[in-house]
């Protein structure tokens, strides 16, 4: 019998490698005898690196740079095939890093996704995967691209800078000292979401608040994108503002479009570069899970994804997941099964402290009932 594990990460608990892992020791745990396949998956968000590494066998390098506040971190990219960069902008620019009594639109920047793009530019890369998702930021991809060499200055003719509040008075930009290398590069952009830059589901909008925004920065927020969207469109002569994921990491999608990018569903770019599909068409069942699951799981998350191909094949795919919420009967349609590892009322705090644990007893306990008719046609 062949399983195939292919979770996401449980945010802020497990890697997707380390709930992959925990997975086929507890299926092995219950049957020696089962073929246990591991593809640890992403959807662009954080893992998207590690899932990656673990797919391409890349190399990891270390790199300095600026972090979401502005100070100076230690982090890393990978290089594959020794000119393609796999960027994961969570690890460089990533709501993980910022405390929560430090979130604040204001104060945070995407300049050091910059520098790690001109890092791997200098070691020859001509290719770049970027990608999105579990940013701190709302700054329109602003610090990114002043990283990158474009010029900006606010309405009195002063150099803007290149934080959140920043955005707001920016009134001209000059795009021509960008690096030329750039010019060279083919730049894909994993994304999970589908969001435009502005409006009612836009950037701000939709996930200000994790980012700590207030009702009255959210209204400035998406004017200011929404003007500072128009000056870089005008200056590209392109209409990039509505494009699907434009929105993604506080408007980080619509800056890399700025600069050529090709946005694209993060869980299926991370599927085809692992071949899951054909895995998947060969298993006789799959677990997936992540942090939390609801009805947005469906679109464009890594376990949705998962669901979609085995579907696809009729090959039966469980959602193990730290919690569920939202509209279940959405996420049964799609999944033969989906459970939560919290098996007894315990706090958030203890559940992510024990979730290696819990998601290990939780798949013990697929597996036996998998193996005592589950599985029965």
């Amino acid at each position: 019998m062949k399983i195939v594990v292919a979770p996401d990460s449980f945010k802020g608990s497990l890697t997707s490698i380390h709930a992959a892992n925990m997975m086929k020791s507890a299926i092995e745990t219950m049957d020696d005898t089962m073929s246990v396949y591991m593809k640890p998956m992403a959807d662009g968000g954080e893992g998207t690196l590690e899932a990656l590494l673990a797919a391409t066998g890349g190399k990891r390098v270390p790199v300095t740079c600026t972090g979401p506040l502005g100070e100076k971190i230690n982090t890393s990219y990978a290089i594959v095939d020794s000119d393609h960069a796999i960027i994961e902008c969570a690890s460089i620019a990533g709501l993980v890093q910022v405390p929560t009594d430090k979130r604040n639109p204001d104060m945070t920047t995407t300049f050091g996704i910059g520098e790690v793009i001109l890092d791997a530019l200098d070691r020859g890369c001509s290719s770049f995967t970027l990608g999105l998702g579990g940013s701190a930021t709302n700054d329109g991809g602003l610090g990114m691209l002043k990283a990158l060499g474009m010029k900006t200055w606010d309405r009195h003719g002063n150099e803007a800078g290149p934080f959140g509040k920043d955005v707001t008075h920016v009134s001209r930009v000059r795009l021509t000292d960008i690096d030329p290398r750039l010019a060279e590069t083919t730049i894909k952009v994993a994304c999970d979401v589908d969001n435009p830059l502005c409006g009612e589901r836009g950037a701000t909008r939709v996930y200000g608040p994790q980012k700590g925004a207030t009702a009255e920065q959210m209204e400035q927020y998406d004017a200011a994108l929404n003007a500072y969207g128009s000056i870089l469109e005008s200056v590209l002569d392109q209409p990039l503002k509505d494009t699907p994921g434009a929105g993604a990491a506080g408007g980080l999608g619509f800056a890399l479009l700025a600069i050529g990018g090709n946005l694209v569903s993060g869980a299926t770019l991370l599927g085809a570069t692992m071949n899951m599909e054909a895995s998947i068409k060969d298993a006789d069942l799959v677990l997936t899970g992540e942090g939390q699951s609801d009805e947005q799981t469906l679109y464009g998350k890594a376990p949705g994804h998962i669901a979609s191909l085995g579907n696809k094949h009729r090959t039966p795919v469980i959602l193990i997941s730290g919690s569920l919420d939202g509209d279940l009967d959405a996420l049964r349609e799609e999944f033969a099964g989906c459970l939560s590892i919290v098996n007894k009322p315990m706090s958030l705090e203890t559940c992510m402290e024990k979730a290696d644990k819990l998601l290990y007893e939780q798949t013990k306990q697929v597996i036996h009932l998998w193996k005592n008719g589950g599985n029965r046609e």
